[in-house]
């Protein structure tokens, strides 16, 4: 995705940090000059971050993207500083070998707690191996780690230790003392159990002095958060919308595809647990109108709009998106709530959460303009009519359509010859109930005001010109009381071909009859659901695991 380069600095160079500065400022207006209208982006781990953030600060007028990891721009409250005296200490000429103990334990504490080992041994285990195999992987990259550790004395002579130390203490100085003039894009990546500085405190910090940053804190890596388990950089900067060919973000032209590991960790990791509880079942209707297991009667050749209904909490996206790329090496890019891409809920959470995930997995802002630009590229687009409004009902609305009364997402598709698919899904009634909704909530007076103040300041409202029930589009979390899983159930209905139908761009009567048809194609889908999974003997997970123990392989 990226052209990587690297600055070195070697062990016995004494570059004094502005002279790096100057380095690394060179070599940016270098890249620059040859690339006029592409960002560039620094990212800058410890030290680094100082670097960056000085260069960005001597050079507004660039298009710069930093990413800060732990910057070392909180050398003044970190654990360093005690030990920059007692290496100074050292008479001149005293070589290495002759404190071999005391010089162990200094870097032994700067660079073992600057990490979490167990975590950079973690790298590479895949979640899905059975206990015993993740036990041997781990043990043996733990193995491999020490040699590292117990060769650091002869890596890092002493002088090259105090040198090191003074000059983040330079850089730290030089640096806070600009902040004020950094106008670049900032992401601040920080480790919650980083014990060299105090880095979660930092990004809060520096999302308050700079104009345009935003933070992710990881709650379980160290300081050498880009050596550890679980963190992969290019997604973190997909799913924080930082990455961008151009002057501003664009989600079509600058959506990067899932790569496997993504696909493992979103599948596996996050959705593991309620794919398998809920072991999907989808089908699909041929042209004649036969429906089949799988989704053979969707076309693979977009554009296609895929149209449906929401169950509880969106509860039905992994499944469908799965199944998608599982069976048909297409990937679905969904239209999402704006709000969590631009009001509180995305301004809100400073950790990696699952919204980032969605983005990484394709997800957009519903607005006209990403649903024409998605389709203009032959995309399969996922469209919620009822939004919100239908993951978030109220109780005894399960299956309910809350859909608006303009057919504009029929005329859309129109435009670009695409087709659209109905579908239905059901099976959120076996899985949860929903004991308190949004009356619920608005009975309550410190709620009530609570979630106006919330919409009141930052959240991002659509159809406000809309009316009725589907005008309300409020963001909150039902009360819910699990129950034992059952099943989920797609059906995608016959699809509505709309390629040399140009004419319903402008006629809105026809466009209407065609949206009325794609809606009584979707109740149509959920009302045959809700029948025939009566029929299923295995829509109970009790059922299934049974005949799993005796019978079949987990998939």
């Amino acid at each position: 995705v990226f052209e990587v380069q690297c600055l070195h600095i070697p062990v016995h160079d004494r570059t004094p940090f502005e002279g790096l500065v100057t380095l690394v400022e060179e070599t940016v207006r270098l890249e620059h000059a040859s690339r006029l209208n592409c960002p560039i982006y620094l990212v800058g781990d410890s030290l680094g971050g100082c670097l960056a953030l000085a260069v960005a600060a001597r050079n507004p007028s660039i298009d710069l993207v930093m990413i800060l990891v732990n910057p070392a721009t909180s050398l003044g409250r970190s654990r360093l500083q005690p030990f920059l005296p007692i290496l100074e200490a050292f008479p001149d000429g005293l070589h290495v070998r002759t404190i071999p103990f005391l010089l162990s334990l200094v870097i032994a504490f700067v660079l073992m707690r600057s990490g979490e080992p167990l975590k950079m041994a973690e790298v590479g285990v895949e979640g899905r191996l059975l206990p015993k195999q993740k036990i041997e992987r781990i043990s043996s990259n733990l193995t491999a780690l020490l040699p590292f550790y117990s060769g650091l004395a002869d890596i890092l002579p002493t002088e090259t230790l105090i040198w090191k130390l003074k000059l983040i203490k330079s850089a730290s100085a030089y640096t806070n003392s600009r902040l004020h003039a950094v106008k670049a894009e900032v992401l601040v990546l920080a480790s919650d159990k980083d014990h060299l500085f105090p880095s979660g405190e930092e990004a809060l910090r520096l999302k308050k002095l700079l104009p345009n940053c935003m933070i992710r804190i990881f709650k379980d890596n160290g300081h050498t958060l880009l050596m550890e388990d679980s963190m992969n950089l290019l997604t973190v900067i997909k799913g924080t919308c930082k990455y961008r060919r151009s002057k501003s973000h664009d989600f079509t032209k600058d959506f990067l595809p899932p790569s496997m590991s993504e696909y493992r960790y979103t599948f596996n990791n996050v959705f593991g647990f309620l794919n398998f509880a809920s072991c999907s079942s989808l089908f699909s209707t041929m042209e004649n109108g036969k429906i089949v297991k799988g989704l053979a009667g969707v076309p693979d050749e977009g554009p296609v709009l895929l149209v449906g209904n929401h169950m509880l909490l969106g509860m039905d996206l992994s499944s469908l998106c799965e199944a998608f790329l599982r069976e048909k090496k297409i990937l679905v890019r969904g239209v999402a709530h704006p709000e969590l891409f631009w009001g509180n809920f995305h301004t809100s959470s400073n950790v990696f959460n699952f919204f980032d995930l969605m983005k990484v997995m394709g997800a957009m802002p519903v607005s006209p303009k990403s649903l024409l630009k998605a389709l203009s590229t032959n995309s399969h687009v996922l469209l919620y009519p009822g939004g919100a409004r239908e993951a978030l009902h109220r109780k005894g609305e399960a299956y309910k359509l809350f859909w608006p009364n303009q057919p504009e997402f029929v005329r859309f598709a129109a435009q670009f010859g695409a087709t659209i698919v109905p579908f239905g899904a059901v099976g959120e009634d076996d899985m949860a109930k929903v004991v308190f909704d949004y009356y619920d909530y608005m009975k309550i007076p410190m709620l009530n005001d609570r979630i106006k103040e919330v919409i009141r300041s930052g959240g991002v409202q659509i159809r406000d010109k809309a009316k009725g029930e589907v005008a309300s589009q409020e963001i909150f979390i039902p009360g819910m009381i699990p129950k034992i899983p059952g099943r989920f159930y797609y059906l995608f209905g016959k699809p509505i071909k709309l390629k040399g139908r140009e004419d319903l761009v402008e006629n809105r009567e026809s466009a209407n009859e065609v949206y009325l048809q794609a809606k009584a194609e979707v109740e149509r889908c959920i009302g045959y659901l809700l029948k025939k999974r009566e029929e299923d003997p295995f829509r109970s997970i009790i059922n299934r695991l049974i005949y799993r123990t005796f019978h079949a392989p987990l998939h």
